[in-house]
């Protein structure tokens, strides 16, 4: 076995295609759009690359790729933050074990004290964590892996860091006559109105969003504002799945105070596509969009300003957009909750009310270089 760093056009599409060949069997997978993956690694699309660096890797014995991996670290806190994803292995440890150690030498070279895996290079809101309880039905940008992966970072070294808990909800088990109750207070109260987004006023709401944004992280140790051009480039790129009444602002005292913002579940759309958004792939797309009785949204970010929380806007927000859902687009039954770590009580407190049930678990491990307790 030996290890190649991933350089060519062909190492490049190879790289893409390989996870087509570990879950060749398994009906449950759906493939990441090719073009995704690759402007994750395009260092003019992604801005990670400002702050970082980037490199990806396979395992080959007898030209036959055994496993990939991409190893990526970005300045942040006046340090190098060394992290892995994109990680796909045969079940056998010997493999996973060289993919772990190259990255863990290059991260060394780059003064980084620890890797996180598996994550992406670039936001948590999608390719974040390890699947390790619910095998089925994942979502758009969301990490699948075979149940066998747990073992191979698990038997490396590799500690868990946090817990992401995904959660379902169904009209049927939808609590509505208890959230309505909670949420009467809020309605009678003039300070404050809700709306939901509207494609042809998308400056404001751009606007509006990152106010919230700004105001709502500020406190984290990652943060970094978000600009008005990734915001308004976003709305746009997501405009085909994007339905205005899955997305609703609250504002108090006419400032924008909160957000919640949803999507079509396009996993639906895209088993259909295969990865490839090519001249056939957009025809499907397409169609599906119009006639694959697509039954399902997806929450993507929740987020309400510090001085706003705990007043019941969230469930003011829920209720407005269960309303609107059944008023106008009746067709969908179902909504994925955005995921939430297990750092945050308060939201899983809110989504055990409103009647939600975890459906996926993702772990995010953490390797600390000064680890002496295993050898490979």
């Amino acid at each position: 076995m030996q290890v190649k760093e991933v350089i060519s056009f062909l190492d490049q599409t190879n790289f893409i295609d390989f996870p087509r060949k570990i879950y060749k069997n398994d009906p449950e997978w759906i493939s990441h759009l090719d073009n995704d993956i690759e402007d994750i690694f395009n260092s003019a699309k992604n801005q990670n690359f400002l702050l970082g660096a980037a490199k990806r890797f396979f395992v080959i014995n007898d030209d036959e790729i055994l496993g990939r991996i991409a190893v990526f670290y970005k300045l942040e806190e006046g340090f190098n933050k060394g992290g892995i994803g994109f990680f796909e292995c045969i079940n056998e440890q010997k493999v996973a074990n060289l993919l772990f150690d190259t990255s863990k030498n290059w991260l060394i070279t780059q003064g980084c004290l620890g890797m996180d895996g598996p994550i992406n290079f670039g936001e948590k809101d999608k390719y974040w964590g390890l699947l390790v309880k619910g095998f089925k039905n994942p979502s758009y940008q969301e990490n699948y892996n075979s149940p066998y992966y747990q073992s191979l970072f698990e038997n490396y070294g590799f500690e868990r860091i946090f817990e992401q808990t995904t959660s379902e909800i169904t009209l049927k088990d939808f609590n509505y006559e208890r959230v309505n109750k909670l949420s009467a207070r809020v309605f009678k109260n003039p300070s404050y109105r809700f709306e939901h987004y509207k494609d042809k006023e998308l400056k404001k709401f751009a606007s509006d969003f990152i106010h919230i944004y700004n105001k709502a992280w500020a406190s984290r140790p990652d943060f970094s504002p978000i600009t008005l051009n990734r915001i308004e480039s976003t709305l746009v790129a997501i405009k085909p799945i994007l339905i205005e009444e899955a997305i609703w602002f609250v504002y108090a005292n006419d400032e924008p105070a909160g957000f919640y913002v949803n999507v079509l579940d396009v996993n639906q759309i895209f088993k259909h596509v295969k990865g490839k958004m090519d001249f056939w792939g957009k025809l499907k797309f397409l169609f599906y969009r119009e006639f694959g009785k697509i039954n399902r949204i997806r929450g993507i970010v929740f987020g309400i300003i510090p001085e706003y929380q705990n007043l019941g806007l969230e469930t003011g927000m829920i209720i407005n957009l269960y309303n609107s859902l059944r008023e106008k687009h009746p067709n969908i039954t179902q909504s994925e909750l955005s995921w939430i770590g297990d750092f945050n009580p308060k939201m899983h407190s809110l989504f055990n009310a409103l009647g939600a049930k975890t459906t996926k678990i993702h772990y995010t491990y953490h390797y600390n270089f000064s680890n002496k307790r295993h050898s490979h």
